[in-house]
């Protein structure tokens, strides 16, 4: 028997409150420690020692960086489009609350279940998109501009083969419910028999991220900061927070559809949830330290000539197999 918020509080009111202050400390704890673990990570794969001076092991440097960006002057520059140019942050990390929301992190807890879940995540992860070309069109900037032009084209080539990837997943399991596909899960995980499936959305999801090596709209020798060139202080903290969080949100969504969600042997079932999700954030820092960026044509091409065919190749089989079983 599961169990959520709006069964614990009765007021609906009450509850996104309270949903709302759990995801955003955990959010916020959650960002600082992997920002800390990715430096170690990259220093580690670097040879190098990481953050070792603010804390134990450096535990706090991501906490002092916090305080310098909160102290730091929100500066905006006299030319650009101001409603835009202030509403973009707001905008990129407005829907990470509402994903955040959905995910059954155990078998009995779920802060909000609906039986359209996963149709819900991908309609508000499309809303980030908008935030980044509003950032790169309010702040009348061309390498903000070509930034966020890049970031539109990457996210839509990107979004069609991680649907694709998720469409077998629920043909198998006849449910949008992502409590329902985790539950389904429970005799073997999803990835052994759409092992493909598995692969095609983890790359799609981190060129969602635009993590390296999909941060073309970003890359530094080349458009300075890309869409958040114009943006200092908290508001650029926001862009940062953001996409921090979207890691966690694409590895809980690769969590509950291919890795059984909450299923694992001895530890309770949260702790397997989050297990997964942080190995698969690992995962993600490993490609990105390890492979170079790619060039912007070469990004589209892999995308529509290689990731898509795959994706349309692995739907049709599942079909057929799903239709002699």
């Amino acid at each position: 028997m599961k169990t959520d918020f709006l069964q614990i509080f009765g007021n609906p009111w009450f509850a996104i409150g309270a949903m709302t202050a759990v995801i955003m400390g955990y959010l916020t704890v959650n960002s600082l420690m992997i920002i800390w673990l990715e430096r170690k990570f990259s220093a580690r794969i670097q040879r190098r020692l990481g953050p070792t001076e603010v804390g134990p092991f450096g535990l706090l440097q991501t906490a002092a960086d916090m305080l310098k960006l909160i102290s730091k002057e929100l500066l905006t520059p006299e030319h650009v489009h101001k409603p835009l140019y202030l509403i973009a942050p707001v905008l990129v990390f407005a829907p990470i609350l509402a994903l955040c929301s959905l995910f059954p992190v155990a078998e009995n807890w779920v802060f909000f279940d609906y039986d359209i879940a996963l149709v819900l995540l991908l309609a508000f992860s499309g809303l980030n998109v908008v935030g980044i070309f509003a950032a790169g069109w309010g702040s009348n900037n061309k390498y903000a501009l070509l930034g966020a032009v890049r970031a539109v084209a990457q996210n839509i080539s990107y979004e069609i083969p991680l649907i694709l990837s998720i469409i077998p997943i629920v043909m198998i399991t006849r449910s949008l419910s992502l409590y329902e596909i985790a539950a389904a899960q429970s005799s073997f995980p999803f990835i052994l028999v759409q092992p493909l499936a598995a692969v095609i959305y983890m790359i799609s999801a981190t060129a969602e991220t635009n993590r390296a090596p999909f941060d073309i709209p970003e890359a530094e020798s080349e458009l300075v900061a890309g869409f958040h060139t114009e943006y200092s202080g908290m508001r650029f903290g926001l862009f940062f927070f953001a996409e921090f969080s979207n890691m966690i949100i694409v590895c809980a969504v690769a969590t509950v559809i291919f890795l059984g969600g909450w299923h694992g042997p001895l530890l309770p079932g949260v702790v397997w949830f989050f297990i997964k999700v942080y190995a698969l954030i690992l995962v993600m820092m490993w490609v990105r330290w390890t492979f170079p960026r790619l060039r912007f044509d070469q990004l589209m091409t892999f995308a529509w000539v290689i990731l898509v065919p795959l994706a349309i190749l692995n739907l049709l089989v599942t079909t057929v197999v799903i239709k002699l079983l």
